[in-house]
């Protein structure tokens, strides 16, 4: 049997990593890069003729100065890194373990790593999942599309059984396959419940109308025709059996992982959590063709996202 290419590559060793990004003036020459790739234009009058100050206590990464309106900017400012007091390569070096990582890592294990505390591991970990969920918000599914609901969590003791029971975060998973059936992108998306309405509004966010969305006929997937989607059912029961039905083996295989991925590394995720944890599977798993890339991937988009303080991070989360 053939390799699996995708497993089985090289990735980024950590050998390479400390040549790219071992010291911080080279993780900061990479932010100045990525946020200012055509060269430094001011966020106030685009001009580009400039100065850069030197650094100072203030601002140990220095100032870059417009010639034009003499404003003033910090290379990190207006980024996912602004305000930061960690020095960069604490920051690359969280990249690295979040997008290195298949099974993921946990706040605890990570601060452990970076050395750093847990609430510092886990407001940088918080804060580029953000950037991951941000970016893979933008492209709906189409062509050919996998979907299942799942639930994450469990029985409670002495708690209700099944469905309905106590613990358990509903969630759906869909992932887009090409026409021999090989898998694209994924999408992963906590709802607040599995009915027909929550399905229709979610399709109408990730899915593509006209898209073909296979799933196994359970009743809240209906609302996926009101989504403008062509449903294709296939009653699968329950059991073992169901779950390894052709027609969902990618969506399934999907699950499975995710789920021994939360109960090995995280043993639980709590709901006000899931939306960005559920963001890191989903954007590996939509760059897993190429290991060596994701890093500069996701830190050109971190770049470009919005800062977001603890104060906004809670908001995020009391919200998502």
């Amino acid at each position: 049997m053939a390799r699996n290419k995708v497993q089985f590559q090289k990735g980024l060793s950590e050998f390479t990593f400390e040549r790219l990004y071992g010291t911080e003036a080279q993780c900061l020459a990479q932010v100045i890069a990525w946020r200012w790739p055509g060269g430094f234009a001011c966020p106030q009058c685009d001009g580009t003729a400039h100065c850069i100050l030197n650094p100072s206590r203030s601002y140990p990464r220095g100032l870059y100065q417009c010639n034009a309106c003499k404003r003033q900017t910090s290379p990190i400012a207006g980024t996912i890194f602004a305000a930061t007091k960690l020095e960069l390569k604490v920051w690359f070096r969280a990249m690295y373990h979040l997008t290195q990582t298949k099974q993921g890592i946990s706040s605890l294990e990570l601060g452990r790593r970076l050395g750093t505390t847990q609430t510092t591991a886990w407001k940088i970990k918080h804060k580029l999942a953000q950037v991951m969920m941000e970016r893979d918000a933008q492209k709906p599914l189409e062509g050919r599309v996998e979907m299942d609901d799942a639930f994450l969590g469990g029985e409670r003791s002495g708690g209700k059984r099944g469905r309905g029971s106590p613990g358990k975060l509903p969630i759906v998973a869909a992932v887009e396959t090409t026409k021999d059936g090989r898998p694209v992108r994924l999408k992963l998306r906590r709802i607040k419940r599995h009915g027909k309405k929550e399905i229709q509004k979610l399709a109408g966010m990730i899915v593509k109308p006209g898209t073909t969305v296979v799933t196994d006929g359970l009743r809240c997937f209906n609302g996926l025709a009101d989504a403008g989607c062509q449903h294709l059912a296939h009653k699968t029961g329950s059991g073992r059996q169901a779950a390894r039905h052709p027609a969902f083996q990618w969506v399934n295989a999907v699950l499975g992982n995710i789920k021994s991925a939360i109960t090995g590394t995280y043993r639980a995720v709590r709901e006000k959590h899931a939306p960005r944890a559920l963001a890191e599977f989903e954007y590996r798993f939509n760059r897993r063709y190429d290991l060596t890339t994701i890093i500069p991937r996701l830190g050109w988009v971190a770049t470009r996202t919005l800062p977001m303080p603890y104060r906004l991070l809670k908001l995020a989360e009391d919200g998502a």
